[in-house]
């Protein structure tokens, strides 16, 4: 952990939507390698980060397209798209020359790393960005749970959810004008205003082991560096001193 770095490890949690840069494709190469250059820079502050991410640019469980579908097969179909987007995401960091390794919480070893907690460990504690893909493995759940997971399991200090608005709002900023937005906000307010900052497993699990949930602008570059480095960027939810 560099100097002015409040974090030691962190995790990451990217929506698969976030790597197509809002073009008609799947995955955008200059997005890829935008998203790739912030990363290389919290990797140079020695902050160990793992990174989940989706797989909503390719195929969604919850959608119209799977509305017909059984929903563990349309599970599993969308679990495969997010390791399609950790590879995209491997390859852009090693790129960049930052190591980076895939662990998958379904077994394919010619792709990707089997998930075993003590060698995420060790890989990040050899400074490797770690990506996990497949979500938790099981249907019925989504990548928010599964950031959740991994990153109460990592031990990390806190999750890191990038959007495109710019925290916490009292509603939909996209829809309504005049959405009120909240800079910090505790677990119980986050019930109270049932405001959708994760799904309520995920949620779950961040307020029963006091994990701090900073949403942000991952569309602007900087914010991410800016807060491991202690700026008040978006919305925090929680935390030891909740």
């Amino acid at each position: 952990m560099s100097q002015g770095s409040i974090y030691k490890r962190i995790l990451i949690k990217l929506s698969g939507e976030s790597l197509s840069g809002g073009s008609s494709r799947s995955l955008d190469p200059d997005t890829l390698n935008r998203i790739a250059g912030e990363l290389k820079e919290i990797h140079a502050s020695g902050t160990q980060t793992g990174i989940v991410v989706g797989g909503g640019n390719i195929f969604r469980g919850l959608s119209e397209e799977a509305e017909r579908m059984d929903r563990v097969s349309a599970d599993h179909m969308g679990m495969l798209a997010t390791v399609i987007n950790a590879i995209a995401l491997r390859d852009a960091l090693l790129n960049q020359d930052i190591p980076a390794t895939v662990f998958s919480a379904i077994p394919m070893q010619r792709v990707a790393e089997d998930y075993n907690q003590r060698k995420v460990l060790k890989c990040l504690m050899d400074n490797e960005v770690v990506i996990f893909a497949a979500g938790t493995g099981n249907p019925f759940f989504t990548t928010d749970t599964a950031a959740a997971l991994r990153a109460v399991e990592i031990g990390a200090d806190a999750l890191m959810k990038g959007t495109r608005v710019e925290g916490i709002y009292t509603a939909d900023p996209e829809k309504d004008p005049s959405a009120e937005f909240l800079p910090r906000i505790s677990y119980d307010e986050v019930l109270q205003k049932n405001l959708r900052v994760m799904d309520q497993t995920a949620f779950a699990l961040c307020r029963e082991n006091q994990l701090a949930v900073h949403i942000f602008n991952m569309e602007i570059h900087g914010n991410l560096l800016k807060i491991i480095h202690g700026e008040r960027i978006g919305s925090v939810v929680g935390g030891q001193n909740d």
